[in-house]
């Protein structure tokens, strides 16, 4: 059996919230791979998106497969011969860190929403505890993916020169009204989920359906229009494999979909994704430049800049990742912008490797 690499930063008590109320005994999962050096300088920070783990790739303590395997590792784009890795599990995300599951130290009973509004400076201001308990001045680089990214412009906004570089993943300065709309449609679905009840489910009357559908919307925005014509085109599902209910699952891409929500469902806490969905849409760099993005921007302050985005991404779309480039640029820093035309849209970078890996390879090999 895999042993736990999941090791766990105390946050200061009371930890106070952006939205107002704090949270007591509060603590963040983190995972680190590699070596910190004597002169702790070379510390690579990932921030993730709203669903992973801090297993973000394999280590001695637990040999399964994380979630960029692909991508960290010895002779890997994200090279643990020379960089100390550290990937933290986001405060309110139930993967190890104090959530709306965790236990309220003031009532000896789940949270569930007397949970603090949890915003993604909340997020940021945790995982920098963490880099602090470390005894990490300053990160050589702070990589950003998905809301992880957003989580990483907070970090930078509101810790100036605290990080030396940056990796900006698939994201985005502020969330459009598209990513609004899909992630209001999600926490609708579980809200209306009879089994919810109103925060207050058990695992054996858990809201199986909506998360299931708010899993299905995510995966539809997740890839590409491109990428469903490709691998689904029209192909109907053999008759024994048809659900016999009156408008029940027809196509092959009804199959995927629904394998996909079942292989989530009960994997997530859904309080926790609804917190943490909603700190996704409040998140908002013109909050920080007078009600401009691009003067919110321009408070980062960084050496070198990588933004990374794909034509593709539907959720974070591609002209938001040329304003974070701008935005970075303006405000001093060396910036290189990358556009792929990988098919898989939002979620190329967990899939389109061998570009990825080229990307943040190489812009590592240059620090």
């Amino acid at each position: 059996m895999a042993h736990d690499a999941r090791r766990y930063c105390a946050l200061p008590s009371p930890f106070a919230m952006k939205r107002g109320g704090a949270l007591r005994d509060a603590r963040v999962a983190y995972e680190t791979w590699g070596m910190l050096s004597d002169a702790r300088d070379n510390a690579v920070l990932i921030l993730t998106g709203l669903s992973p783990s801090a297993h973000a790739a394999s280590n001695a303590e637990d040999p399964s497969e994380g979630w960029w395997e692909a991508m960290i590792g010895p002779g890997k784009a994200i090279d643990t011969s020379r960089w100390f890795v550290i990937c933290v599990n986001s405060l309110g995300s139930d993967k190890g860190s104090t959530c709306a599951a965790s236990i309220n130290p003031a009532t000896g009973e789940p949270y569930r929403l007397d949970f603090p509004e949890l915003s993604l400076e909340d997020v940021a201001n945790a995982a920098h505890v963490v880099i602090e308990s470390l005894g990490i001045d300053q990160l050589a680089c702070l990589i950003g993916c998905s809301m992880g990214g957003m989580s990483a412009l907070a970090y930078m906004v509101l810790h100036p020169g605290s990080v030396r570089a940056h990796i900006s993943v698939d994201t985005a300065p502020q969330a459009q009204p598209f990513a609004i709309a899909i992630r209001s449609l999600q926490r609708e679905a579980i809200r209306l989920d009879p089994h919810w009840n109103k925060g207050h489910y058990r695992d054996d009357s858990y809201p199986t359906d909506g998360m299931s559908i708010a899993r299905k919307l995510g995966v539809i925005t997740y890839r590409s229009a491109m990428e469903w014509n490709g691998r689904f085109a029209r192909i109907r599902l053999d008759p024994e494999r048809r659900d016999d209910n009156p408008f029940g699952a027809e196509f092959e891409v009804e199959s995927y979909l629904e394998g996909h929500a079942q292989r989530f469902v009960h994997t997530f806490d859904p309080n926790s994704y609804l917190y943490l969905s909603r700190a996704s849409d409040w998140f908002d760099m013109a909050e920080y430049g007078n009600g401009s993005v691009m003067e919110g921007l321009s408070r980062i302050r960084v050496e070198k800049a990588m933004v990374i985005g794909v034509s593709t991404d539907i959720l974070f779309p591609l002209e938001q990742q040329e304003q974070i480039a701008q935005g970075l640029s303006a405000a001093g820093a060396g910036v290189d912008f990358v556009a792929l035309d990988s098919p898989q849209g939002h979620d190329a970078f967990l899939v389109d490797i061998p570009n990825y890996s080229r990307a943040i390879g190489g812009f590592l090999g240059q620090l």
